[in-house]
């Protein structure tokens, strides 16, 4: 019996794996910082065994909430992932199941890898409607990815979506993937209507370092990025500085940050009331998305979510509070579950990765129904 972790978004430190029944693990602390709670490794040498691994220090993880009535991912094959009966009990977190197959991948969510994040650059850009920039790098060298979607007019509407903020995030690269096949495909009309009016900029992963090492919540020099858009700098947040540089190049007509949400077992929005410039106008357009988003997905709520001071009153660190304060824009956090959508719950798969490309599709339909009363389409 062997634990491993030496791999893209790896996260995991063996205490001890001679019983079955008490494999001992702990949760190692995202790279120079406190947070943790992602994990994702490989556990070999089980088959046929009932099999019981125990988080020893889950009781110290970021968000302690997170562990009520979650139920860890696992895969044979690294394609398709289901649920395993997880509890959480006296401080530890602990997974108990018998593997069928000689080797099983455990993880906090359903990764998202650096070859799968590759090929959804290079599939979308050969695409003639997009065009591929790579906006900088990371302290670690690695590439800030954007994609330029549909019209080059100067008067083409302007709309950013970012995600991966937080690495460990998984599900809000799935989202990006289902949003851009959907985008990119000429049999859906809203898709074809938005390019042709709209220029879509789209940064899939804004924290590649974090994810390949395994990180929640930061980047390779210990920063949450998600804090940093007042005042960004090269030396601790090249991908905010680089990401709201072009943004105020360009201007931004509206604005999405995808995120997960470790505690709410439901998807959410967080808008800007409570921003300086907060108008009506936004107040309207908020509920106008809103509304049409819950015609387009019964996987949408607004019944949970944030409270309007969940991260501060009018706290312009924060990616969508200074975008919409700085551009005007219908700006909003979308969040998912780690768990399951407790209003249309799947018990084998909980909140999954294919469930997180759908929603990511539907935001089209809100899109184009908020643009409708904006600019009178």
């Amino acid at each position: 019996m062997s634990v491993n972790s030496n791999f893209h978004s790896g996260n995991i430190e063996l205490i001890e794996a001679s019983d079955f029944n008490n494999i001992r693990l702990r949760i190692p602390k995202d790279t120079n910082s406190e947070f943790f709670q992602w994990f994702h490794f490989a556990l070999q040498g089980c088959q046929d065994q009932q099999s019981r691994l125990v988080f020893e220090n889950a009781d110290e993880a970021a968000y302690v909430d997170g562990w009520d009535n979650y139920q860890a991912v696992a895969s044979y094959d690294r394609k398709n992932w289901f649920r395993v009966p997880t509890t959480y009990t006296n401080g530890q977190l602990v997974v108990s199941f018998t593997p069928t197959h000689n080797n099983v991948y455990i993880a906090y969510f359903t990764p998202y890898s650096e070859e799968r994040h590759l090929d959804l650059i290079a599939s979308t850009a050969i695409d003639p409607r997009v065009q591929q920039h790579n906006l900088g790098t990371t302290a670690q060298g690695r590439d800030i990815s954007l994609l330029k979607i549909g019209s080059l007019e100067a008067n083409a509407l302007k709309i950013w979506i970012t995600a991966r903020q937080h690495p460990g995030e998984t599900m809000a690269e799935w989202f990006i993937e289902g949003l851009l096949e959907r985008l990119l495909d000429n049999a859906q009309p809203i898709g074809r209507q938005l390019l042709a009016s709209c220029c879509f900029y789209v940064v899939p992963n804004m924290n590649p370092d974090g994810s390949a090492l395994g990180n929640l919540r930061v980047n390779s020099k210990g920063i949450n990025l998600n804090r940093e858009w007042l005042d960004p700098s090269i030396e601790s947040s090249p991908e905010v500085l680089h990401v709201r540089k072009l943004m105020l190049d360009s201007g931004v007509d509206m604005y999405f940050d995808v995120h997960g949400d470790e505690a709410l077992p439901v998807n959410f929005v967080d808008g800007c009331q409570g921003v300086p410039k907060f108008t009506d106008q936004m107040a309207q357009l908020e509920q106008r998305f809103k509304n049409a988003y819950l015609k387009a997905s019964p996987d949408f709520q607004i019944e949970k979510g944030y409270a309007p001071s969940q991260f501060g009153e009018a706290n312009l660190t924060v990616a969508t509070k200074w975008v919409g304060n700085e551009f005007g824009c219908l700006a909003f956090t979308i969040e998912m579950p780690f768990k399951d959508n407790e209003n249309l719950p799947d018990e084998q798969v909980g909140w999954s990765a294919e469930r997180s490309k759908i929603l990511g599709a539907d935001l089209l339909t809100p899109i184009y129904e908020a643009l409708q009363k904006k600019f009178d389409m």
